[in-house]
């Protein structure tokens, strides 16, 4: 099994002026304690599970490419992108960017978008959701055809493109890795079957069932279940001096006990930096066998 470090929350003790700092170390310390990949929320207000619309967002590509300055070998994604806030073509583009700077460590993580409140209060495209998912699926043909060595027209029901050109291609091969976030099994799981190299499922008593589904969607499509990569949300919260170390392995062991491949979420008051070193030094350890 392996972690990745999800951060949600940048409303953090010391404010604005050290965010951009503090952001950098807990990367750093992410990338030190062993985390294989680092994301953020691609949202422009905070959302309700985690505190009020107030609270500081950081806009999500910025803070990658800024990211991608302070390190030198975990994955950097979004968890995940809303289909519609952005063109995909333009989406591709930042993305290939992304991985050309960082050295081949980006992912396009990707979704239906959901958030009506920020999309209308900041005047974000925000059709129907049937509209979302259709255009989710004419975005990820796109994607992968600008990341090929056709850089002919595509057109689409929603999209039209003239010109698929994008140098200079993404260094990673054949393309940077799809990660497709939901859970939705009509419509989500089939685009993950199709598309993507990970899926990302919130954990739950329904967690089994929905990799049956992701199974059989799998199957008509020709492609190996295998092919695709588990992952499922987690918070991380080994206590303030590491005594829940074993409760949250525990909890590992069960999700990888599920399938679940990569436990991707928050850890609680990441800031203090002591809960990575715990977790790199206790959890990452006791996981590599999972």
């Amino acid at each position: 099994m392996k972690l990745g470090l999800h951060i949600p929350d940048f409303t953090w003790p010391a404010g604005p002026s050290r965010l951009g700092p503090q952001l950098a170390e807990v990367a750093q310390a992410a990338e030190d304690a062993g985390f294989d990949r680092l994301s953020v929320m691609d949202h422009v207000w905070q959302i309700g599970h985690i505190g009020p619309p107030e609270h500081e967002m950081l806009e999500a590509y910025t803070t990658l490419g800024y990211l991608a300055g302070h390190t030198r070998r975990i994955s950097l994604m979004t968890l995940v992108t809303g289909v519609v806030y952005r063109s995909p073509g333009l989406l591709a583009k930042m993305v290939s960017t992304l991985d050309v700077l960082s050295g081949g460590r980006a992912w396009l993580g990707i979704g239906a978008a959901w958030n009506e409140e920020e999309s209308r209060g900041l005047d974000l495209f925000f059709p129907p959701v049937a509209e979302r998912f259709e255009r989710l699926e004419e975005a990820l043909q796109i994607c992968v055809q600008m990341w090929s060595d056709n850089d002919g027209p595509f057109e689409g029901r929603h999209y039209h493109l003239a010109r698929t050109l994008n140098r200079p291609q993404p260094l990673s091969r054949p393309h940077p890795p799809i990660l497709i976030g939901g859970s939705g099994e009509k419509k989500t799981l089939r685009l993950v079957a199709r598309y993507a190299q990970a899926c990302n499922i919130f954990p739950g008593p329904g967690l089994a069932h929905k990799f049956d589904v992701l199974r059989a969607h799998c199957q008509a499509e020709g492609r190996p279940y295998e092919d695709v990569q588990k992952t499922a949300g987690y918070t991380f919260d080994v206590g303030e001096k590491g005594e829940r170390v074993g409760h949250v392995i525990d909890e590992l062991k069960e999700l990888a006990a599920l399938g679940v491949q990569v436990a991707h979420g928050r850890v609680q008051r990441v800031w203090e930096l002591t809960p990575l070193e715990v977790i790199g030094k206790e959890v990452i350890p006791a996981i590599a066998g999972f």
